[in-house]
């Protein structure tokens, strides 16, 4: 399988483990030490923060919300065993979409491919 091919994988696991409310599933997918930055700024730094602020989102503000698999997925190879990853994402929560434009840096591991950090951007309106 292409890196591609596993990165857009990766992005779906990431959108079913949201979809599930898994915060276990969904940190599982990041590197131990990720950066996670939400579009209003708020950075967890580790897989431990990743899990535990989305299961606190995912049991309380985001219950029940969904995500799409992400769309548009450029995946730009930065050096061997690590790539930029950029897509059209995004949450529904009570049937509006929060449109996001969404970055990754996504490093190959022993796991197989993580990633190491995500950013955030709300689509202005």
């Amino acid at each position: 399988m292409s890196a591609d091919a596993e990165i857009v994988t990766m992005l779906t696991r990431l959108a079913g483990a949201w979809n599930a409310g898994d915060a276990t599933a969904y940190a599982a997918l990041f590197t131990e030490d990720a950066d996670y930055i939400t579009f209003a700024g708020t950075d967890s730094r580790g897989r431990e923060e990743i899990e535990s602020s989305h299961r606190w989102l995912f049991e309380g503000p985001l219950k029940g919300s969904t995500m799409p698999a992400p769309g548009d997925v450029l995946v730009k190879p930065l050096a061997d065993g690590a790539v930029l990853v950029i897509a059209r994402g995004g949450t529904s929560a009570g049937g509006d979409l929060r449109d996001s434009v969404v970055s990754f840096t996504a490093v190959r591991t022993a796991e197989g491919w993580r990633f190491a950090s995500f950013q955030n951007t709300r689509v202005a309106s």
